[in-house]
């Protein structure tokens, strides 16, 4: 009686984890992602985008501190923003060196946290970044390969990614979206194409400390020939994309 006693409790144990970590289901953010603060063009990209399936992959609850990196026009920064709610927070990061090249890219650092209290934005340079403490989920959409351009120093992802391992908490997750260049294409392309190979960017992100967690095909497009860059109008809007998910380990 008493070893099936101790059974169940183990039972009841390894259950109750199994419900602690348990991944967010993609409905759950149905009422986040109707929030009237998101714009019109936002809730149109969704279909594209899948905001949805991210966040739950992600594992992103209210509450969270979330690291948005490189905003572009703060699609996602919004999404975060209405995902985690009033008690979480969202870090937008626009680069200075995308702002200099691009001024509309200064329009989201200044207009996010107007509109939403619990963003805070910055347009520090590359070498200047500085994250908060404690993240939750650290994010990159469409710009890791830009770690690699030819006008920043080598060493620069090498150095991006080791701020975010400091800045995450042990369990926090990095996530990265990123455009598939062919297999063995060469960091190169990262310039040329604005894609990079995704067996480099696991090998750089395992360096500075992460595991490799998970990989998901939402945004797979089989018929992108991975040879064009992405602006290509022929291709541009229908790239083959991969999602990586990294974690810090506890």
């Amino acid at each position: 009686m008493r070893k099936f006693i101790a059974v169940c409790a183990a039972a009841l144990i390894a259950g109750s984890a199994a419900v602690a970590v348990a991944q967010p289901k993609a409905d759950s953010y149905a009422a986040a992602l109707a929030d009237a603060k998101r714009p019109a063009g936002d809730k149109e990209r969704d279909a594209r985008s899948r905001p949805a399936e991210i966040l739950a992959f992600a594992g992103v609850k209210p509450g969270d501190k979330v690291a948005d990196l490189m905003i572009g026009g703060g699609y996602y920064s919004r999404v975060f923003a209405a995902a985690v709610g009033p008690t979480g927070s969202v870090y937008a990061w626009q680069p200075a060196e995308f702002v200099r090249f691009m001024a509309d890219y200064a329009k989201p650092v200044k207009e996010l946290p107007a509109a939403w209290a619990n963003v805070r934005a910055s347009d520090a340079a590359f070498a200047d970044l500085t994250l908060p403490q404690g993240l939750d989920v650290v994010f990159t959409n469409q710009n890791y390969h830009d770690f690699h351009l030819q006008p920043f120093p080598a060493d620069t992802a090498a150095k991006v990614n080791a701020k975010i391992f400091q800045a995450l908490k042990p369990g926090g997750v990095y996530v990265i979206i990123d455009h598939h260049a062919k297999p063995g294409a060469g960091l190169g392309v990262a310039h040329t194409l604005h894609r990079i190979d995704v067996e480099d960017v696991k090998r750089e992100v395992t360096q500075a400390g992460f595991v490799f967690e998970a990989e998901s095909d939402l945004l797979r497009a089989p018929a992108d020939p991975r040879d064009k860059s992405v602006f290509d109008e022929s291709i541009r809007g229908k790239t083959d994309q991969f999602i990586l998910k990294f974690r810090k380990p506890k």
